[in-house]
């Protein structure tokens, strides 16, 4: 009777145990259609394990904001409380963190960060808000309009202060942990996790008109971290990562075309020709920055075959590193392209079309070996003469020839040139 009486009280505290636990996420860097699926595969992941809290761990210079929306939108459907957490110290809520911040539940931030500038930037206005009517200066207003009612009511829905929220998106400020306290921008300020669970200890939260009493003693915490495919997703997706697939790509290719049958540059550059479309399509790009760059290319391929004077190179060269630079923008992306990889692929590709040039003119320049030139001056032996006309022996063949000059069996002649199959010989000079 004790037995059981002890197995009815394990199983009883085994479901207290698991029904107690907080899932933890961590956001790190600019935010992405990667994010957006760790996001949801992570809540996902938290409902499957019952957790009684979710906590979100950010550090990010803001990012995309439709995956934004995404990530809010998990967040604000979400059964169980969010607490988005700005750390570790010296982290940032820039941009679409400080949106993420004013939809969670409890809002908290450690001593040295800071959060803010949630002004929104696009290279391509989303497609839900294009109008052909509208000028730029416009379209640019509409987007901030609609950006100021989406962190507005978030503010209202989360009683978070209103007005500081549409200066943020209106004029880009920012703020510090302690003015955020101050002006109710977050809930509370904690030096560590252990800390914050303390001063999260007892408090009341309305979610889904249902009333919850926050409790994380004795709770299991459980560490999500994203998988192969979001980790490979959030790889391809980073800029550079983009930039440096694209540009194999386009190199692979170029390689193949130039030496059909290589196979090996043609399959890497198709493959990653592909990853790179696949992640343009996913990131927002500027086709004023991919144009550039194949024209830069453009030029520098010209370059080898007119003769510019080095000013096609050049000019390549310039629009190349130009295209490279407009490509992505980092304000609207969190992170752009990094300066000193663009040097080096720029002065990576000069440096192959110079060794092309070179190649060119070097071969130009070489002793032709193939052809019926090639045998212009080669020397043949004489093996018979009949009606005027000569047998030589060349190439392993026997060939007609003729000559002005008497050449003797057995003499050595020199071909001066060909018409049609016979071979004009002279003696050598």
């Amino acid at each position: 009777m004790k037995t059981l009486l002890y197995l009815i009280l394990f199983f009883f505290l085994s479901l207290y145990c698991e029904a107690n636990t907080v899932t933890h996420l961590r956001i790190e860097g600019a935010i992405g259609p990667a994010t957006s699926s760790y996001m949801q595969k992570g809540f996902s992941y938290a409902s499957e394990q019952n957790s009684s809290a979710i906590l979100i761990s950010i550090d990010t210079p803001g990012g995309l904001s439709t995956s934004m929306r995404e990530m809010i939108q998990e967040i604000l459907n979400a059964s169980i409380p969010t607490i988005v957490y700005v750390s570790p110290k010296g982290a940032r809520a820039a941009s679409a963190g400080t949106y993420l911040l004013y939809a969670s539940h409890i809002a908290a931030m450690a001593p040295g960060t800071n959060l803010g500038a949630a002004t929104p930037v696009s290279m391509m206005s989303p497609p839900q808000m294009k109008d052909q009517n509208l000028s730029d200066s416009a379209m640019q207003k509409k987007v901030i309009n609609d950006s100021v009612a989406y962190i507005k009511s978030l503010a209202q829905l989360r009683d978070r202060n209103v007005s500081w929220a549409i200066e943020a998106v209106k004029e880009g400020k920012s703020l510090s942990v302690e003015d955020a306290l101050r002006y109710k921008v977050i809930d509370l300020i904690a030096e560590n996790e252990t800390e914050l669970f303390e001063k999260l200890e007892g408090r009341e939260l309305k979610i889904a008109e249902q009333s919850i009493v926050l409790s994380f003693k004795q709770s299991k915490h459980l560490s999500y971290k994203p998988d192969w495919k979001n980790r490979f997703l959030s790889i391809i997706t980073n800029p550079n990562m983009a930039y440096i697939l694209l540009m194999i790509g386009i190199y692979g290719i170029f390689f193949e075309l130039m030496n059909p049958g290589s196979i090996y540059p043609g399959v890497i550059g198709l493959i990653c020709g592909v990853m790179a479309l696949y992640a343009l399509n996913l990131l927002p790009f500027s086709f004023a920055g991919l144009l550039l760059i194949a024209i830069g290319i453009a030029l520098m391929l010209a370059e080898v075959f007119v003769s510019g004077f080095g000013i096609l190179g050049i000019a390549g060269v310039v629009s190349f590193s130009l295209g490279s630079v407009l490509l992505f923008d980092a304000k609207t992306l969190g992170e752009g392209i990094s300066i000193p990889l663009i040097i080096s692929f720029s002065i990576s590709s000069l440096a192959f079309f110079l060794l092309l040039i070179r190649f060119v003119f070097s071969s130009r320049a070489s002793r032709i070996v193939s052809g019926k030139e090639e045998m212009i001056g080669m020397p043949v032996e004489i093996i018979s003469h009949e009606e005027g006309l000569y047998r030589v022996h060349c190439h392993g063949e026997t060939w007609s020839a003729k000559s002005d000059e008497d050449f003797q069996i057995g003499e050595t002649a020199y071909i001066e040139s060909i018409s049609g199959l016979t071979l004009n010989l002279r003696r050598k000079r």
